[in-house]
């Protein structure tokens, strides 16, 4: 019989890692300082649960099977939110109170003042998220309910979805230009649903990192889509939690 030695959790929003607990998310209304931890190991026979914010867990997925050699990597989320996990010195870095990395609520430099959810206007997610460029493909009179079907419209050759998406990649890449000065990483990988959409997303954001970065940063600098194919964030559980098992901690909790 296997025995269940952990289980990894990625939530979307910001998390306490040593504790597990969520921190005022955005988008889990409720969810501040939820034990999940203290609800979920009990249903699954005491086996220790590791919770991080989900784009973490996809940051460290990508890194471990994609690109291990790389010391300094940032791993952006594009879907109904937008997010980052940023790997430095070939570690994850959450910040003080595990909100680094949130990228969907930075404003945009030149933006429109669009409303974001959070009390904002001109955030990045209210403007380049897919839940934003949808938006915009209904005012124009497409059907376009959320991120999945602006990427059936670009699947289909409608010029104006396209148009669209490469529009929200360069916004993105308005904030990571500053991203790039200030972390200098080796890699920016892009995934979530909307890295889906093909090349106009990261044309976009290639056009404006590549354009208004220091070139000393962007020297050496690979701007690329998700190698592991919308898995990173499992594989990201899986390290952490094998990670875990074999610390000092986690041996000598199992003999």
């Amino acid at each position: 019989m296997t025995e269940l030695v952990g289980v990894g959790v990625g939530l979307p929003g910001p998390v306490d890692f040593s504790t597990g607990r969520p921190m005022n998310p955005p988008i889990m209304p409720g969810w501040d300082g939820a034990d999940v931890v203290g609800q979920l190991s009990p249903l699954l026979g005491g086996a220790p649960v590791l919770v991080d914010n989900d784009v973490n867990l996809m940051a460290r997925g990508e890194h471990t099977l994609g690109f291990p050699a790389v010391d300094h990597l940032l791993f952006v989320k594009v879907a109904t939110g937008i997010g980052a996990g940023l790997i430095i010195d070939g570690a994850i870095r959450r910040g003080a109170q595990g909100a680094a990395g949130d990228l969907g609520h930075v404003a945009v430099p030149g933006g429109q003042d669009v409303v974001c959810r959070c009390g904002n206007v001109g955030c990045l997610e209210a403007l380049a998220s897919g839940r934003a460029i949808a938006a915009k493909l209904t005012e124009a009179g497409l059907l376009a309910r959320s991120g999945a079907d602006v990427i059936a419209l670009v699947r289909t050759g409608d010029v104006r979805a396209s148009s669209a998406v490469r529009e929200a990649g360069r916004d993105v890449g308005r904030v990571l230009a500053t991203c790039v000065s200030l972390l200098n990483p080796s890699v920016i990988v892009i995934g979530g649903r909307m890295a889906e959409a093909g090349e106009h997303l990261l044309a976009g954001i290639r056009e404006v990192v590549y354009g208004r970065s220091l070139p000393l940063a962007t020297q050496h600098l690979r701007i690329v889509t998700s190698r592991t194919k919308g898995n990173a964030g499992v594989f990201g559980a899986s390290s952490m939690v094998v990670d875990h098992v074999f610390s000092r901690d986690g041996l000598e909790a199992l003999l």
